[in-house]
């Protein structure tokens, strides 16, 4: 009876005991299960996340990928052309439009602007209507993509005018005159066409330089070129041919014809009156005219032709239009 007794209480000690422990183990489990459970829905979170960032990134690097895009032309317009279409692919808006000109902007007031600047001027206005919220961080982000395109643009039409134009007077270089005018050379021969090649002149320069210094010469230098442009077509073509000497080639235009526009130019420059700070001057020019194919139909013929009516014009008192003879 005594042994029965005993082997109760130790199989009620014993199933209390594994009783506790279960239930410790299965709130241990549960509370593990919980943590578990917690974990794997962060981490499915997480993978959420992390495939909307790396959409989000791609879109990202779509955007900024599109200068390659933008950059396939050095035109300004067809940047923005360029631009315009890639825009269309990320953002839906109202109206986008590119303008040179700050004046027109009071022509949109309800747009945005994005101002473009290249050496801490605005070389252009991005403007834009109808831009969701959502949508502005990807348009900032397009905008300074279109900006580099258009900066590229622009730095390299300022690179090729420096190389083809006299930082001085603004007229062609002399290198990149001389290429054009064998060209127009090989032009006229091809086609048996005629032009006229005038050398100009300025009289007694050296003088004004000793009197008034060179930067009232770099003035006058500069007044000449203006007046000489003016008094030809857009399609002939004028350059500084070095120091104070300037050439200009007419196309297809004969020597009696050019010499009206020589003397034209001579008369012009005789009446007028160049102010340079305090100064006002008075200066004259002479110039030698000799035509293609009349007097030659090499270049540097026909220019030592002109060049040699050039200095009849001066031993004949300066001031005067001379046409080459052969």
């Amino acid at each position: 009876m005594l042994l029965f007794l005993l082997t109760a209480i130790l199989a009620s000690f014993i199933k209390n005991a594994f009783e506790k422990n279960y239930k410790r183990r299965k709130n241990s489990f549960d509370e593990f299960e919980n943590d578990y459970n917690k974990l794997l829905k962060e981490s499915e979170q997480l993978l959420r996340l992390n495939d909307e960032l790396k959409v989000s990134l791609e879109q990202t690097m779509a955007l900024y990928d599109i200068t390659k895009e933008i950059c396939k032309s050095l035109d300004e317009t067809k940047v923005f052309s360029l631009f315009k279409e890639e825009l269309s692919k990320y953002i839906k808006l109202s109206d986008c439009k590119f303008l040179t000109n700050e004046s027109e902007l009071v022509n949109y007031p309800e747009y945005s602007v994005t101002p473009l600047i290249i050496d801490k001027k605005p070389v252009g206005f991005l403007i834009a209507k109808g831009i969701r919220e959502s949508d502005f961080e990807k348009f900032h982000i397009m905008a300074q993509q279109f900006e580099l395109g258009v900066k590229r643009a622009v730095l390299y039409h300022r690179v090729q005018e420096l190389a083809i134009t006299d930082s001085l007077t603004g007229v062609l270089s002399r290198r990149y005159w001389m290429e054009r005018y064998k060209q127009e050379i090989e032009r006229s021969k091809k086609f048996k066409l005629k032009f006229s090649f005038i050398m100009v002149d300025i009289d007694h320069f050296k003088q004004v330089n000793d009197r008034y210094g060179h930067l009232v010469g770099d003035a006058i230098l500069k007044e000449i070129s203006q007046v000489i442009k003016e008094n030809i077509r857009q399609i002939d073509l004028v350059g500084r041919y070095g120091g104070e000497e300037f050439s200009a080639i007419l196309i297809e235009t004969d020597k009696e014809t050019a010499c009206f526009a020589a003397e034209r130019i001579r008369q012009a420059i005789e009446e007028k009156i160049i102010k340079v700070y305090d100064e006002e001057l008075k200066v004259t020019i002479s110039l030698g005219v000799s035509g293609f194919p009349d007097d030659a139909v090499e270049a540097n013929n026909l220019i030592e032709k002109a060049d040699q009516a050039l200095y009849r014009a001066k031993q004949a008192g300066r001031n005067k239009v001379v046409i080459s003879s052969r």
